[in-house]
This record gives C-alpha cells, structure tokens and sequence, in this order.
C-alpha cells in the first residue's frame, strides 16, 4: 500500500511536469522506482530496466492527457509531428533493443550522468543559438530518430531533446512545448510495446511483469498522472515556470550524484 501511494505521489508530480515543460516527467520517475524496486528485493539484473520500461508505460497516460490539453488550445504544430514520427519509431525500438543488453548497474551510472547534465542546463537556462530555419522531412525524421533512440535509454518522454531542438528553430516555447508533448507519445507507445518484447517471459521480473514493464507502478502513476497533466498543460499558457524549472533542476542534480557515486 505504501509503495503504491509513493506511484500515485510520483505520477500526480510526473504529470504537473509534463503539463508545464513538455517532458514525460520520466527524470523523476526513474529513480523513484530504482529505488522502490531495491526496497522490494526485485533482482539487480532486471531492476535499472524494468524502471526505465515502467517509466515510458506510464507516460502513454500522461501524454494522451497533455496533448488532448495543448490540442485544444491550439498550440501544437502537427505538421512537424507527423514528420517526424517516423524516426520517433524507429529510433525507440533501436534504442529498446540496445539497451536490453547493458548491464543493469552500468545503466544507471548513465541515468546518473544524464541528470547531472540535465540538471546543468535548466540551472543555467541553456538553449543553443537559433537556427530559425525549419529542414525538410528528412531533416525531422533524422531528429527524432535522435530523440527516440535518447528517450529509450533513460525513460523519458523524448521533451528533453525535443524542446530544446524545436526552441533551436525558433519555434515559440508555448508551442515547442506543445508539439514536444505529442511527440512523446509515439516514443512512449513503441517503447513500451518493444520493452514487453524484448523481456517476455524473463525469469527474474517480479509478479505482475510483462516485459519489463511492472503493472502496479504504471497504473499508480497514470491514476495521478493524467489529471496533473492537464493542470500541469493549463499552467504552462499562463504561469512562468522559472522557479520550478530550477528547483526541478537541483532534484536531478541529487539524483545524478546518488546514481553516479551510492
């Protein structure tokens, strides 16, 4: 009972996330399932993956609920999503795949680094220089591929890459955030559809797995997670979000330091 109303906790502050930076809330959700799947006994070997897998299941919830938001205030450019979807597939799956083979531990020390360089980058809010020039189809294929292949190795909705990318090309932050968080639904979708697959009937997963993705936790998370997106959505068009971008930002930066060195 705890454990589930640490998910329900996790999912309601995953979703408010998603809502105001376009991103799948997957930063906070990892580690707290790394960390609640130790506390179970559930195996090292599976644990670092099942929480990355279990991640990307449940932001399939948190994302239908964002876009349904930013579609209705008109904010996402579809035009880009549709093109580049493709890549979105295909570099999620290839990512899946990879990462299955990587050692559990050495996984972790890679969440560890990306936090750390995440958390970096919101601290000193920055954006690369604007390209303001939009590529063509393959130009945006090309990057989400990109994205997938990112997203797949640390459970995230893909918003990390995306808005950064879509805010290089001069694309405004209301809309880049918006078009970020219906990209992330292909990424969520074929990860977790590919993260089953590629550890169907795994011996050592804990009750209530398929795949690697651990049921209880996805449902927990998606209860809270999909009407704190929607606030999370709403807030995003009207509040300015710098102080939570920066607090957001010193809790990646603890969980970097525990994954890199505890």
């Amino acid at each position: 009972m705890f454990l589930f109303l640490l998910y329900l906790l996790v999912g309601a502050f995953a979703g408010l996330l998603a809502g105001l930076f376009g991103i799948g809330g997957g930063m906070v959700i990892v580690p707290v399932l790394v960390f609640s799947f130790v506390a179970v006994g559930v195996s090292p070997d599976v644990l670092t993956h099942s929480a990355v897998a279990t991640s990307l299941a449940s932001i399939v919830f948190t994302s239908i609920s964002s876009v349904w938001t930013h579609h209705r205030n008109k904010a996402i450019i579809w035009r880009i999503v549709q093109l580049m979807t493709l890549g979105l597939i295909v570099g999620t799956a290839i990512g899946v795949f990879l990462i299955s083979s990587v050692p559990g531990p050495v996984l972790q020390k890679l969440i560890g680094v990306f936090a750390l360089l995440l958390s970096v980058k919101m601290l000193l809010n920055w954006q690369p220089p604007g390209e303001g020039k939009e590529p063509g189809a393959a130009g945006l294929g090309l990057a989400g591929g990109v994205i997938g292949f990112g997203s797949a190795w640390f459970g995230i909705g893909g918003g990390t890459f995306t808005v950064p990318y879509l805010s290089w090309l001069r694309i405004s932050m209301r809309s880049a955030v918006a078009t970020s968080a219906a990209c992330g639904l292909p990424i969520a979708v074929v990860a977790t559809l590919t993260n089953i697959v590629v550890a169907w009937n795994h011996p050592d997963l804990p009750e209530w797995s398929t795949g690697y993705v651990y049921w209880p936790a996805v449902l927990g998370i998606a209860i809270a997670s999909v009407p704190s997106a929607r606030v999370g959505a709403k807030l995003a068009h009207s509040l300015d979000a710098k102080l939570l971008k920066r607090l957001f930002a010193i809790l990646l930066f603890i969980v970097g330091i525990r994954f890199l060195f505890f």
